[in-house]
C-alpha cells in the first residue's frame, strides 16, 4: 500500500476545506515553533576543526538515526543525549517530519479529513532527507524544507542548517530506507508501550496541531498503528541499541560515552604546527615569480612613506582611541580598493556628457559579498563599505578552546549568495580579519566558505597585517589560490601564556591559555578599535 488516497475511505458526505485568508496561508507562530523543536541547532561549545593541514576533509559529522514509533520518545531520546553529553561541540537534531511530500490539493483536503497516510514509508520524501542529511555529515551546509502541520503543506521557506559536529536524525522511519542508514555511525531504535505512545500522541496533537480527539484516533486506528507494525517496528533489526521509551538512563549513558570516544578519535589539531610552519618569502611586484619555487598569493601595499606613517600611528600605543579608528578606517579603505582589482571586470563603452564615446569597464561578477571574522575583522568593515556601499556583510565568531588553543566556529550569519549553494558557486567574497598570525581562525573561515560552494579563486582575504613566520605558509599550500591583500608583513610570532582570572569579587574564574602575539604588531585591534 502506497501513501494514496482512496475514494473508498471517504465519508458519504465530506465538508470541504474552508477558504483559508491570505495570513493563514504564511507560515503560523505555531509552525515555527514546531520548527525550531523539530530541526534545532544547539551550540555550546563550538565547532572544533574539521580538516587537515592540506585543507581537505578530514572527518565527517557523527550522525545519529532514532528511530521509533510515534510519540515513542525520539525527540526526548535525543536532546536527552545531548544532555548527556554535557560541553560538547554544536549539534544538530534533525526531523524527518520535515520531509513530508508535496501534496495536491485532493490530498490537502483529505488531510483535514484525516483520510490521509501519513505513516507510510512513500508520504516520506526519502531521497531529499539523505541529500539533506548526506550534505550535512560531508560539513556541508544544507537548506531544510519547513512542513506546516495546521496547513498540511511543505512552505516555500527552507531553513539553512550547517556547521555541526553531531547530526541526530529523528523520525519513524529515520531506519526504514537503506541509504539513510549508510549514513548513519550510530543507529538507534526507541521501543515504547503503544498505550502510552495513544495518550503522548492525543496530548501532543491537541495541544500543538490544534487536532480533535476523535480525529487524532481515527488516523491512528486506520494509519498509525498499521503502520508502526508493518514497517517502524521491523526497521528495530537494524539498531545498534534499542532504547526504552521512558526511565532509559542507563542505555542514554552508554550511549554519550561511545559518541564521546568516537569524538575523541576524530579530533584534529595542528595549531601549534602552524605557529611553527616557518617563513616563506613574498614576491616583489618588480621580480618575476621563480616557477621552480614556492610563493605565497599575497598581494603587499606599496610601502610608501604615506603608509608607514599610518602604521607609525596605528602601532603606536599612545596613540588614542579617536585617532586609531580614523586612520584605521583610512587603512581598510586603501586595502579595499586595492582588494577590489582581483574581482572580474568586463569592457564596457558609455556616453559622456559631451558625447564622446569612452571605453570603460564594468564589474563582471554575479555576487559580491564581505564576511567578517569577529571582532578584529569589524575594522575593516567600514572600508569596505566606503568602496562598495551596498554590499552586503555577513560575519563568523571564532575563537581559540582554553584547553587546547584550538580554533572553534561558535557562529554563523553568512549572506544568502552563501547560503544557497548554486549561488555560492558564483559569488565572489571579501573575507577579511585584522591580522594572521597563526592562521588558524583564517584556515577555519576560508574552509567554512569552501564546504557552502564558494570558488576557492573567488576568495579575496584582506587583513592590515600578516606574520611572516606565522602560518601564511600553511595557508598558501592548503589554499594556493585564495589571494590575500595586506598592508604589511611583520617577521615576529612570539608564543606567550596568558594567564586566567582568579574566581572572586563576583567574578568567575578562568584558566589560562597558550596565545602567539605578532611583533611588532598593533595589539589587539578589535579592543582598541571598539573600546
Amino acid at each position: 500500500m502506497s501513501a494514496q488516497v482512496n475514494d473508498a475511505l471517504l465519508p458519504e458526505t465530506q465538508t470541504a476545506r474552508p477558504t483559508l485568508s491570505r495570513s493563514a496561508t504564511l507560515l503560523t507562530a505555531r509552525d515555527v515553533l514546531l520548527q525550531a523543536k523539530k530541526n534545532t541547532v544547539l551550540k555550546s561549545h563550538g565547532r572544533p576543526p574539521w580538516y587537515g593541514e592540506d585543507g581537505a576533509r578530514i572527518s565527517d559529522a557523527f550522525v545519529i538515526g532514532i528511530a521509533g514509533g510515534s510519540a515513542s520518545g525520539k525527540t526526548h531520546v535525543a536532546r536527552q543525549i545531548v544532555q548527556s553529553l554535557g560541553s560538547i561541540p554544536t549539534v544538530i537534531i534533525l526531523s524527518q517530519d520535515s520531509f513530508y511530500k508535496q501534496h495536491t490539493p485532493e490530498e490537502i483536503e483529505l488531510a483535514f479529513a484525516s483520510r490521509f497516510d501519513f505513516d507510510h514509508p512513500d508520504a516520506i520524501d526519502m531521497p531529499l532527507f539523505a541529500s539533506c542529511l548526506a550534505d550535512l555529515k560531508a560539513c556541508r551546509q544544507s537548506n531544510i524544507p519547513i512542513y506546516s502541520f495546521t496547513e498540511h503543506q511543505r512552505l516555500e521557506e527552507t531553513k539553512y542548517l550547517y556547521g555541526a559536529t553531531i547530526i541526530i536524525a529523528e523520525g519513524i522511519m529515520a531506519l526504514h530506507d537503506p541509504a539513510l542508514r549508510a549514513l548513519y555511525d550510530l543507529k538507534i531504535f526507541v521501543q515504547c508501550d503503544s498505550d502510552l505512545m495513544l495518550a503522548r500522541r492525543i496530548r501532543r496533537d491537541v495541544k500543538e496541531r490544534g487536532r480533535s480527539v476523535y480525529g487524532i484516533l481515527e488516523q491512528y486506528l486506520r494509519y498509525v498503528k498499521p503502520s508502526y507494525d508493518n514497517f517502524v517496528l521491523p526497521t528495530s533489526r537494524y539498531a545498534n541499541i534499542i532504547v526504552p521509551g521512558s526511565d532509559n538512563a542507563v542505555a542514554i549513558d552508554i550511549i554519550s560515552t561511545h559518541i564521546r570516544r568516537q569524538l575523541d578519535e576524530r579530533a584534529t589539531r595542528f595549531r601549534q604546527r602552524m605557529a611553527d610552519a616557518g617563513p616563506l618569502d613574498l614576491i616583489p611586484k618588480d621580480r618575476k615569480p621563480d616557477p621552480d619555487k614556492e610563493y605565497l598569493n599575497v598581494t603587499l601595499l606599496p610601502q610608501t612613506p604615506q603608509l608607514k606613517g599610518i602604521f607609525t600611528v596605528l602601532r603606536d600605543l599612545a596613540t588614542h582611541r579617536g585617532e586609531f579608528v580614523f586612520f584605521a578606517d583610512r587603512l581598510a579603505t586603501m586595502l579595499m580598493e586595492k582588494a577590489t582589482e582581483f574581482l572580474p571586470y568586463r569592457p564596457r563603452a558609455v556616453i559622456t556628457p559631451v558625447e564622446e564615446e569612452y571605453h570603460g569597464q564594468e564589474l563582471d561578477a554575479e555576487s559580491v559579498c564581505g564576511v567578517s571574522i569577529l571582532r578584529s575583522g569589524g575594522p575593516l568593515e567600514r572600508g569596505l563599505r566606503r568602496v562598495m556601499n551596498d554590499i552586503a556583510i555577513g560575519s563568523m565568531l571564532i575563537q581559540s578552546d582554553a584547553a587546547t588553543g584550538e580554533p572553534l566556529l561558535l557562529h554563523l550569519q553568512l549572506p544568502v549568495s552563501i547560503r544557497q549553494r548554486y549561488l555560492a558557486e558564483n559569488t565572489w567574497v571579501f573575507l577579511f580579519d585584522a591580522q594572521i598570525g597563526t592562521g588558524a581562525a583564517a584556515f577555519m573561515a576560508i574552509r567554512v566558505l569552501l564546504d557552502h560552494g564558494v570558488q576557492q579563486d573567488h576568495i579575496i582575504f584582506v587583513t592590515f597585517l600578516v606574520a611572516r613566520a606565522g602560518g601564511i605558509a600553511v595557508l598558501q599550500r592548503a589554499f594556493p589560490r585564495v589571494r590575500i591583500v595586506c598592508g604589511a608583513v611583520d617577521n615576529g610570532l612570539r608564543e606567550m601564556w596568558l594567564e586566567g582570572v582568579e574566581e572572586g569579587e563576583g567574578q568567575s574564574g578562568t584558566e589560562g591559555r597558550k596565545v602567539w602575539v605578532v611583533e611588532p604588531g598593533m595589539g589587539h585591534i578589535g579592543d582598541r578599535y571598539y573600546l
